[in-house]
């Protein structure tokens, strides 16, 4: 299925959706001026290892993978709303928590609350997309459009965080809790206007009703993951994506650690160089390489994305050490590919889902994280058994085996009832196209 991507079509974003690309980035910039940092108020405040605050940190992104899913399952029965503004509370909660806590263990309960506040935030925004935008290819270019919010706070956010001098201020916190109850506002205004266009365009309180709010048939969460369990395409790119993390998950520690233990001249120089490269990238040219593959197939897409991941594995694999910009040209690479699959892959999820269960689909996503957690993990134990050539090598041919993963998904068996329902959408979808 080929993209047919207009800018013009952002004129068609109803007004939650701007408040929704406002909303990630304002949350998402104050995230992470303060979240970089944790490791140094953990560091300075108990005189945590880095292998204790690694493992309180890779707890609580597992705990949150499997409360993630459940609660964006959720949504499909009680309605994104309801669970978005939940989410929103928990966030403001567990934030507030965490810019007050005192000890190790409230530390460590406070902060698997922040991730399952994010791991559920996540997915239910992208659901909630799916919702109150209809046509495929102005729901592409939305959701581009909230990868592109989300690294530009990501970018300005630690930058912030360092020119304020919140790099050890627990109450700095409070910014994030800040950020989301002026989310948690405008949102409120945005619901409302969306209830009342969709209610008159449709002359109807159902269509609203199956999407924002309880009150229509849906499936039970049992009857859900019989679906997911049944579903082998949706399998086939969870596991593709848990690997293609695992992958990236490698530049934010195990790259790290490997520069750190060969002693590479001018550390600190070139770890904030690759960051700021890796942002910059992404920032520059996610919509410029939009423009350029609108007009190839998904799958083209990602894997043209796929084989970059794998030259920048191999570029890492064999760089000199002391070749400082051979590290940033591998950067470069890999940021590239993650500008192409990143946002690709809320779009792939979007169109093998079934309208009355996106927010399962987009629920099940969040098992993603599995290879972000992993990552330190993984990368640590090669790191220590073999040497960083051998890591990036292991993840070069991760990235082969994903490759390969895609190029079967089109040949896997899918429930008759999502058939059904695909079907369905796509009649309807071809019918507002006309």
């Amino acid at each position: 299925m080929k993209s047919d991507i207009s800018f013009s079509r952002l004129k068609q974003f109803p007004p939650l959706m701007w408040i929704l690309l406002f909303g990630s980035f304002i949350t998402r910039g104050s995230f992470y001026m303060v979240w970089p940092f944790l490791a140094v108020i953990l560091y300075e405040k108990f005189a945590l290892s880095a292998t204790e605050v690694g493992s309180i940190l890779s707890l609580a992104a597992i705990i949150s993978v499997f409360v993630s899913f459940v609660g964006s399952t959720l949504s499909d029965k009680f309605g994104r709303k309801p669970m978005m503004f939940a989410t929103g509370i928990l966030y403001i909660i567990s934030f507030s928590l965490l810019a007050e806590a005192d000890s190790v263990v409230t530390f460590t309960l406070v902060i698997t609350l922040c991730s399952i506040a994010t791991s559920l935030w996540r997915p239910l925004t992208s659901a909630l997309i799916g919702d109150i935008i209809p046509q495929a290819e102005s729901r592409e270019l939305a959701m581009q459009s909230l990868y592109f919010a989300v690294n530009v706070g990501c970018a300005i956010g630690p930058m912030l965080g360092v020119l304020l001098g919140l790099t050890g201020e627990q109450s700095s916190f409070y910014i994030t809790v800040f950020a989301f109850a002026i989310l948690l506002a405008l949102l409120f205004v945005g619901f409302r206007h969306q209830e009342k266009s969709q209610t008159s365009a449709n002359n109807t309180i159902e269509h609203d009703a199956s999407k924002m709010g309880p009150g229509t048939k849906h499936t039970g969460l049992r009857q859900t993951l019989e679906i997911l369990i049944k579903d082998k395409l949706l399998q086939c790119l969870i596991l593709a994506n848990v690997l293609c993390l695992f992958i990236y998950g490698q530049m934010d520690s195990s790259l790290i650690q490997y520069l750190t233990r060969e002693q590479v001249p001018n550390l600190l120089e070139l770890i904030s160089s690759m960051i700021f490269a890796n942002a910059l990238v992404i920032v520059s040219c996610q919509f410029v390489l939009l423009k350029l593959m609108a007009s190839r197939p998904l799958l083209v897409r990602i894997r043209l994305g796929l084989v970059m991941l794998i030259l920048s594995q191999i570029w890492f694999a064999f760089n000199p050490l002391h070749f400082f910009m051979g590290w940033i040209g591998a950067v470069i690479i890999m940021s590239l590919a993650e500008a192409v699959l990143f946002p690709t892959m809320n779009v792939h999820v979007d169109r093998i889902a079934p309208e009355k269960l996106r927010g399962a689909y987009f629920g099940a996503t969040a098992f993603y994280d599995l290879g972000f957690a992993l990552a330190p993990i993984g990368g640590g134990i090669i790191l220590d058994l073999y040497s960083g050539t051998w890591l990036f090598l292991f993840s070069a041919g991760i990235a082969v085996f994903v490759f390969f993963l895609y190029h079967i998904m089109g040949n896997l068996s899918r429930p008759d009832f999502v058939t059904e329902q695909l079907k369905v959408s796509s009649n309807r979808n071809n019918k507002m196209s006309s």
